[in-house]
């Protein structure tokens, strides 16, 4: 007998706005099948998934990671600027006390 289907989303998350879609898609589906299944690269053409990083819920996944029941597929935005470098600006550049 055949696996049922499984259900899954896929999600992208942009500073106003959102792409949230539910898939239905059979038993081994990859998260780089899931991501094109959902229409996401043909609703934001900008996205490289050769850039792009993605994960589920959270965690970083490479696009051949095989999805199981309600694995939420995240596709990351490139980060804007450098976390270190963002914590210096804030802190006002001020040397670490030692």
């Amino acid at each position: 007998m055949a696996e049922a289907n499984i259900e899954v989303q896929v999600c992208y998350a942009l500073p106003d706005s959102s792409f949230l879609r539910a898939l239905t898609v059979p038993p081994g589906t990859t998260i780089g099948q899931a991501v094109e299944q959902s229409g996401l690269l043909r609703e934001i053409p900008s996205i490289d998934l050769a850039v792009n990083m993605v994960g589920i819920y959270g965690k970083k996944k490479s696009l051949d990671t095989i999805l199981r029941e309600h694995d939420r597929v995240e596709v990351y935005r490139p980060l804007q600027a450098d976390p270190k470098e963002a914590r210096r600006r804030r802190a006002g550049g001020k040397p670490a006390k030692g």
